[in-house]
């Protein structure tokens, strides 16, 4: 059997997976509903096998169609690169679609990214600030390049490699009785209660993981999904909090809030995902380089 497969055909196909309506395909691709549905339907034809289920008006990528995921998403960055090969433009070309977590993405991105573009000339960066957990999702899915978090995944499908690292601090409002310079032991702080990222977030699995099995009994106070939120209630005494020393710097150092020292190592790694099927562009490539070699000043 012939088939002459488009890159038109495969750009309509990675759309459908990413946004699992034809209606929301068509919008992104600036195509009309029957343009992207017929494109579809023969690309389905010429490969002899169906790419999606259909699930209550919502295409849901199936099997085969995970099996071309990769393989389109190679090409149509193959294509890319051909298109910039002969450019007069000597910097890299096309976007690089970034993931990071909430840490990261707010208070180490801004930077990175900052001498990323003095140093390569490169300006087309999208940023998505999400948890960890919705990050590792979307490079699974394709919509993403690369990701920025602050936990290490074990997903089968992706690649982690660490490229910086972070401290984590507990704080407390200005007022409670053991914020200030004596290091303490955590056992001190039974029934204690924490405000808590949601499910998801690296600074939740951190807490979880280091903090709270040494302390018997916790109550959990809050569950809040934003840095600034988190540090207003401790500020307000409505409990203590473990998050990031770059995240609260500028609240201690204001005095809304101070750092209960304890005796714990509370440092954490940062960590680069990719997909590992993901072809890797000379853009992503020098993006990835780059991100392993950077220190903050």
């Amino acid at each position: 059997m012939n088939t002459h497969i488009s890159l038109k055909q495969l750009k309509v196909f990675v759309a459908v997976t990413q946004h699992q309506t034809l209606t929301s395909a068509s919008d992104t691709l600036f195509l009309s509903k029957a343009a992207v549905s017929m494109s579809l339907s023969e690309l389905e034809k010429q490969i002899g096998h169906a790419l999606f289920d259909r699930v209550n008006n919502r295409l849901v990528i199936n099997q085969e169609g995970q099996k071309l995921l990769p393989l389109a998403d190679e090409l149509l960055s193959r294509a890319k690169d051909i298109e910039s090969l002969f450019s007069d433009e000597q910097s890299f070309r096309g976007q690089l679609r970034i993931g990071a977590s909430d840490t990261i993405g707010n208070q180490v991105a801004p930077y990175l990214l900052s001498e990323y573009r003095q140093s390569h000339q490169h300006k087309a960066q999208q940023l998505f600030i999400s948890n960890s957990a919705l990050i590792c999702e979307k490079l699974i899915d394709y919509e993403l390049d690369i990701g920025l978090i602050e936990g290490k995944t074990l997903h089968p499908e992706l690649e982690s490699t660490p490229f910086s690292e972070d401290e984590m601090c507990i704080v407390a409002s200005v007022d409670h009785p053991l914020a200030g310079d004596e290091v303490i032991d955590l056992s001190l702080l039974e029934n204690s209660e924490w405000i808590l990222r949601e499910p998801g977030s690296g600074t939740r699995e951190f807490f979880l993981r280091a903090v709270a099995p040494r302390i018997e009994v916790w109550h959990e106070a809050f569950e809040l999904n934003t840095t600034e939120a988190i540090l207003n209630c401790v500020s307000s005494g409505l409990g203590l909090a473990c998050i990031s020393r770059l995240a609260a710097h500028t609240a201690i150092r204001d005095g809304r809030i101070r750092e209960i020292p304890v005796s714990l190592d509370m440092k954490r790694r940062f960590w680069l995902l990719f997909h590992k099927e993901k072809y890797q562009s000379p853009l992503l490539r020098s993006f990835i380089s780059f991100c392993q070699q950077w220190q903050r000043s």
